[in-house]
Protein backbone atom coordinates (compact mmCIF):
# COMPACT_ATOMS: atom_id res chain seq x y z
CA UNK A 1 0.00 0.00 0.00
CA UNK A 2 2.65 2.68 0.65
CA UNK A 3 4.48 1.55 -2.70
CA UNK A 4 1.22 2.41 -3.97
CA UNK A 5 1.43 6.26 -2.67
CA UNK A 6 4.59 6.56 -3.13
CA UNK A 7 4.24 5.64 -6.87
CA UNK A 8 1.01 7.85 -7.41
CA UNK A 9 2.78 10.82 -5.44
CA UNK A 10 4.88 11.06 -8.01
CA UNK A 11 3.08 10.23 -11.13
CA UNK A 12 -0.75 11.04 -9.91
CA UNK A 13 -1.31 13.65 -12.81
CA UNK A 14 1.00 11.53 -15.45
CA UNK A 15 -1.91 8.57 -14.44
CA UNK A 16 -4.93 10.74 -14.60
CA UNK A 17 -3.83 12.51 -17.97
CA UNK A 18 -3.07 9.57 -19.66
CA UNK A 19 -6.56 8.08 -18.63
CA UNK A 20 -8.23 11.58 -19.63
CA UNK A 21 -6.96 11.23 -22.96
CA UNK A 22 -7.76 6.99 -23.44
CA UNK A 23 -11.56 8.51 -22.26
CA UNK A 24 -11.75 10.86 -24.92
CA UNK A 25 -10.12 8.91 -27.94
CA UNK A 26 -12.74 5.88 -27.05
CA UNK A 27 -15.69 8.52 -27.15
CA UNK A 28 -14.67 9.66 -29.98
CA UNK A 29 -14.36 6.73 -32.15
CA UNK A 30 -17.36 5.91 -30.73
CA UNK A 31 -19.09 8.92 -31.71
CA UNK A 32 -17.64 8.53 -35.37
CA UNK A 33 -18.96 4.70 -35.66
CA UNK A 34 -22.27 5.67 -34.14
CA UNK A 35 -22.75 8.55 -36.34
CA UNK A 36 -22.14 6.36 -39.50
CA UNK A 37 -24.37 3.52 -38.56
CA UNK A 38 -27.85 3.68 -40.19
CA UNK A 39 -29.51 2.29 -36.74
CA UNK A 40 -28.15 3.60 -34.35
CA UNK A 41 -28.46 7.09 -32.96
CA UNK A 42 -25.50 9.31 -32.45
CA UNK A 43 -23.95 10.21 -29.08
CA UNK A 44 -25.51 13.56 -28.10
CA UNK A 45 -23.33 13.84 -25.05
CA UNK A 46 -20.05 13.03 -26.51
CA UNK A 47 -18.49 16.18 -28.00
CA UNK A 48 -19.48 18.18 -24.64
CA UNK A 49 -17.81 14.75 -22.63
CA UNK A 50 -15.12 15.08 -24.62
CA UNK A 51 -14.59 18.67 -24.03
CA UNK A 52 -15.13 18.15 -20.49
CA UNK A 53 -12.05 15.60 -20.23
CA UNK A 54 -10.16 18.11 -22.73
CA UNK A 55 -10.50 21.50 -19.85
CA UNK A 56 -9.14 18.63 -17.14
CA UNK A 57 -6.12 17.79 -19.21
CA UNK A 58 -5.53 21.58 -19.41
CA UNK A 59 -5.85 22.05 -15.26
CA UNK A 60 -4.10 18.94 -14.34
CA UNK A 61 -1.28 19.49 -16.92
CA UNK A 62 -0.54 22.51 -14.93
CA UNK A 63 0.97 20.23 -11.80
CA UNK A 64 2.22 17.87 -13.88
CA UNK A 65 4.92 20.33 -15.70
CA UNK A 66 5.57 22.23 -12.40
CA UNK A 67 6.21 18.68 -10.90
CA UNK A 68 8.78 17.56 -13.41
CA UNK A 69 10.59 21.22 -13.81
CA UNK A 70 9.02 21.43 -17.51
CA UNK A 71 7.65 24.58 -17.52
CA UNK A 72 7.87 26.90 -20.43
CA UNK A 73 10.89 29.74 -19.11
CA UNK A 74 13.62 31.46 -20.55
CA UNK A 75 16.69 29.70 -18.97
CA UNK A 76 19.42 32.22 -20.87
CA UNK A 77 19.37 34.28 -16.90
CA UNK A 78 19.73 31.20 -15.10
CA UNK A 79 22.42 29.83 -17.78
CA UNK A 80 25.03 32.97 -17.35
CA UNK A 81 24.33 33.71 -13.36
CA UNK A 82 26.99 31.89 -10.76
CA UNK A 83 25.79 28.85 -9.30
CA UNK A 84 24.62 30.96 -5.94
CA UNK A 85 22.70 33.11 -7.90
CA UNK A 86 20.76 30.32 -10.23
CA UNK A 87 19.82 28.83 -6.87
CA UNK A 88 18.56 31.99 -5.56
CA UNK A 89 16.64 32.63 -8.72
CA UNK A 90 15.15 29.01 -8.74
CA UNK A 91 13.95 29.33 -4.85
CA UNK A 92 13.09 32.78 -6.14
CA UNK A 93 11.09 31.14 -9.11
CA UNK A 94 9.15 28.11 -7.65
CA UNK A 95 7.89 30.78 -5.06
CA UNK A 96 6.63 32.55 -7.68
CA UNK A 97 4.97 29.66 -8.95
CA UNK A 98 3.57 28.63 -5.80
CA UNK A 99 2.27 32.14 -4.53
CA UNK A 100 0.69 32.25 -8.14
CA UNK A 101 -0.82 29.19 -7.93
CA UNK A 102 -2.73 29.52 -4.22
CA UNK A 103 -3.89 33.12 -5.44
CA UNK A 104 -5.30 31.72 -8.95
CA UNK A 105 -6.80 29.19 -6.52
CA UNK A 106 -8.45 31.79 -4.04
CA UNK A 107 -10.15 33.57 -7.60
CA UNK A 108 -11.01 29.77 -8.62
CA UNK A 109 -12.90 29.11 -5.56
CA UNK A 110 -14.73 32.13 -5.34
CA UNK A 111 -15.48 31.79 -8.94
CA UNK A 112 -16.48 27.49 -8.04
CA UNK A 113 -19.33 29.06 -5.28
CA UNK A 114 -20.77 31.40 -7.53
CA UNK A 115 -21.79 29.02 -10.35
CA UNK A 116 -22.34 26.22 -7.37
CA UNK A 117 -24.95 28.94 -6.44
CA UNK A 118 -26.45 29.55 -9.47
CA UNK A 119 -26.80 25.72 -10.18
CA UNK A 120 -26.42 26.27 -14.41
CA UNK A 121 -26.15 23.00 -16.03
CA UNK A 122 -24.11 21.96 -19.10
CA UNK A 123 -26.27 21.73 -21.86
CA UNK A 124 -26.05 18.16 -23.73
CA UNK A 125 -25.26 16.22 -20.61
CA UNK A 126 -26.98 18.22 -17.91
CA UNK A 127 -24.30 17.91 -15.33
CA UNK A 128 -23.99 20.52 -12.89
CA UNK A 129 -21.10 23.14 -14.43
CA UNK A 130 -19.51 23.44 -10.79
CA UNK A 131 -17.65 20.26 -12.08
CA UNK A 132 -15.95 22.18 -14.30
CA UNK A 133 -15.06 24.99 -12.57
CA UNK A 134 -13.90 22.35 -9.54
CA UNK A 135 -11.60 20.76 -11.99
CA UNK A 136 -9.87 24.34 -12.24
CA UNK A 137 -9.67 24.70 -8.59
CA UNK A 138 -8.00 20.99 -8.14
CA UNK A 139 -5.39 21.61 -10.95
CA UNK A 140 -4.38 24.99 -9.03
CA UNK A 141 -4.26 23.77 -5.92
CA UNK A 142 -2.76 20.64 -7.27
CA UNK A 143 -0.38 22.98 -8.60
CA UNK A 144 0.76 24.88 -5.36
CA UNK A 145 1.10 21.59 -3.78
CA UNK A 146 3.91 20.41 -6.64
CA UNK A 147 5.52 24.05 -5.88
CA UNK A 148 5.84 23.44 -2.26
CA UNK A 149 7.03 20.26 -2.64
CA UNK A 150 9.60 21.55 -5.41
CA UNK A 151 10.58 24.40 -2.83
CA UNK A 152 11.29 21.82 0.11
CA UNK A 153 12.92 19.50 -1.94
CA UNK A 154 15.22 21.76 -3.41
CA UNK A 155 15.43 23.54 0.56
CA UNK A 156 16.92 19.96 1.46
CA UNK A 157 19.24 19.52 -1.38
CA UNK A 158 17.14 16.84 -2.93
CA UNK A 159 16.90 15.93 -6.69
CA UNK A 160 14.70 17.92 -8.94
Amino acid sequence: MKRTFAWLGIHFEEALLAALLVCIACVELLQVIFRNLPFVDALTWAEEFCRFCWVATVFFSLPYTIANGSMLRVGILQDILPPRARKALSYLCDGATFLACVLLSCGAMRALLRIFESGELSSAMLLPMWILYALLCLGLMLGAVRAAARLFRRAEGGAL
